[in-house]
C-alpha cells in the first residue's frame, strides 16, 4: 500500500477522513479526489495524476466520459428508483443489449446487482438451486468479493480470510495453473495437467462429482496477480464440468467490458459459461453488477427465490448503455489489443537483463509486472517501491498478487497515445533499482 502524505488542502480532508471514516477501508494514495476527467484524477491541491488503476478497473472509458454523464444526468431526471415494485425501460433495455454481446448465444438472461460480490451470491444461489447440488470448487489465487460467502470463495491473501472463521463450507479450493510460478514454468502442459490431476484427487478423496454445483473461476486471475492461464485450459475445464454435469462460472468482474481486447476475456479462449459475472466498468464509475445465464437454467429457480433492493437502479443502467455504446463506437476493444501489445512489448525490452523483473504479462489493457528478489522469490518490496515512485511522479498504480509482488496496470481504454508513452516513462524511471 501506498501511503506518501500530500499536504496542503489535502490534509484537512485527510484529517476528517481519520477521525470519521472507519480506518478498515483502506486507500493505495492519501490524496483527496477532487475531479476526474479522461485519464486523469485531480486532486484538492489541483495537482493531476495518470491513473493507471481506474478506480480498479472500473473506469475504463475514462472519468466521467460525456456520453455517460449525460446519459446519467438525463435519468436521473426522469426515474431514480422504483426497486422490485414495477418494471423500468432502462434495467430491460440494458439485459437485451447484454445478451446481445454476450461471448454465448445461450447466455439470455440477465440479473442485476450493485457490486461483484453480490453477482456472485447470486450466481452460487443458482447453480446450487437448479443443479441440487452443494458444492463449490474455486481456485487457488482468487478474489471473488469480501461478503462472508464470497470471502471463503477469495484464496488471492490470507488477510482477507483470517479472523473470519467459521467460514461456509461445502467449498473445496484447486490449483489454479499460474505457470510463472509452478514447477512447470517452462511447460505449460504440464502446468495444466497438474491442475486437472488435483481435481481429479478432489472427486476421488474429497467430494463425488455429482456433489458438485459448479466450478467458478476468473479466465485471468485479478487479485492474484493478473495470471493469465494457458491456453487450452478453460476449454478442458469446460469439458470436465460438462462431463459431470457441472455448472462452469466465468468471473468477468474485472476482465470484462474490452478490458482485455475482447468484450469479455473468455472470448479468448471460446469457451461458453454457464453463468457470467459482471461488474466493474459495466457501469462506467456507477455502482452495478449481474449475471447473466442460460434461460435453460434461470426459468427453473423460482420468482422471489432472489431479489435485490437496488440492482438494476435507473441511473447505473442508463450509464451502463452509455459506456457500452462508447465501447462500441470507439472502438474499445480494438483500442485495448493495440496498445496492450505496445505496452507489453516495450516493458518487456526494458525488462530483458533485469533478474528482478520476472515476468511480463496479460492481454489487452490488462497487465501485471511480476517482480522478484535476488533469490527468485516474488519480491512485494520492490512492487511497493515502484507504486510509491510512481505516485511521487503523479502516476497511481496498484499492486496485487497472493504476496503483493504485481503491479497491475489498467488505464482507460480512452488512453491516448502521448499519455501510454508518458506512463511507460514513468514507470521505466521507477523501476530501476
Amino acid at each position: 500500500m501506498v501511503m506518501a502524505e500530500i499536504k496542503n488542502k489535502n490534509q484537512a480532508y485527510l484529517d476528517m477522513d481519520d477521525k470519521y471514516v472507519n480506518p478498515v477501508l483502506s486507500r493505495s494514495a492519501r490524496i483527496v479526489a477532487e475531479r476526474a476527467s479522461g485519464s486523469y484524477i485531480y486532486d484538492m491541491n489541483g495537482d493531476a495524476y495518470l491513473d493507471m488503476g481506474t478506480g480498479i478497473a472500473v473506469n475504463s472509458v475514462g472519468h466521467c466520459h460525456p456520453k455517460v454523464v449525460a446519459a446519467a444526468k438525463a435519468q436521473l431526471d426522469q426515474l431514480m428508483h422504483t426497486s422490485v415494485t414495477t418494471h423500468h425501460q432502462r434495467y430491460i433495455e440494458l439485459a437485451k443489449k447484454l445478451v446481445e454481446i454476450a461471448p454465448s448465444k445461450k447466455l439470455d438472461s440477465v440479473f442485476l446487482t450493485n457490486s461483484g460480490a453480490e453477482a456472485v451470491e447470486g450466481a452460487i444461489k443458482m447453480a446450487r438451486y437448479v443443479t441440487g447440488r452443494p458444492v463449490v470448487i474455486n481456485f487457488r489465487g482468487s478474489f471473488h468479493g469480501r461478503t462472508i460467502f464470497t470471502t471463503a470463495l477469495t484464496t488471492s491473501k490470507l488477510y482477507y480470510r483470517e479472523k473470519y472463521e467459521p467460514l461456509p463450507g461445502s467449498i473445496f479450493t484447486v490449483p489454479f495453473p499460474y505457470q510463472f510460478r509452478s514447477h512447470f514454468k517452462d511447460d505449460a502442459d504440464k502446468c495444466v495437467e497438474e491442475t486437472f490431476k488435483e481435481i481429479e484427487v478432489l472427486f476421488h478423496q474429497f467430494v463425488h462429482p455429482d456433489q458438485v454445483a459448479c466450478f467458478i473461476v476468473e479466465p485471468i486471475q485479478g487479485e492474484g496477480g493478473y495470471v493469465v492461464p494457458p491456453n487450452g485450459f478453460l476449454p478442458r475445464l469446460r469439458k470436465l464440468a460438462d462431463k459431470h454435469g457441472i455448472m462452469l462460472i466465468i468471473d468477468e468482474v474485472q476482465s470484462g467490458f474490452a478490458r482485455t481486447g475482447k468484450m469479455f476475456a473468455i472470448e479468448h479462449e471460446g469457451v461458453e459459461p454457464d453463468i457470467m459475472l459482471m461488474a466493474k466498468a459495466l457501469a462506467g464509475g456507477l455502482p452495478l453488477a449481474g449475471f447473466i445465464s442460460k434461460s435453460e437454467h434461470s426459468h427453473k429457480w423460482p420468482a422471489g427465490r432472489h431479489g435485490s433492493t437496488f440492482g438494476g437502479n435507473p441511473v447505473s443502467c442508463a450509464a451502463a448503455l452509455a459506456t457500452i455504446q462508447v465501447i462500441e463506437e470507439e472502438k474499445l476493444c480494438e483500442r485495448a489489443h493495440e496498445l496492450g501489445e505496445r505496452m507489453m512489448k516495450r516493458l518487456r525490452d526494458f525488462a530483458k537483463g533485469k533478474d528482478y523483473i520476472g515476468e511480463i504479462r496479460g492481454r489487452g489493457l490488462m497487465i501485471g509486472i511480476e517482480f522478484n528478489d535476488k533469490n527468485g522469490e516474488p519480491s512485494k518490496e520492490h512492487a511497493d517501491k515502484v507504486a510509491e515512485r510512481c505516485l511521487e511522479n503523479k502516476m497511481i498504480v496498484l499492486t496485487c498478487g497472493v504476496a503483493g509482488q504485481v503491479i497491475r496496470l489498467i488505464p482507460p481504454l480512452t488512453m491516448s497515445d502521448a499519455e501510454c508513452d508518458k506512463a511507460l516513462e514513468i514507470l521505466e524511471k521507477c523501476m530501476k533499482f
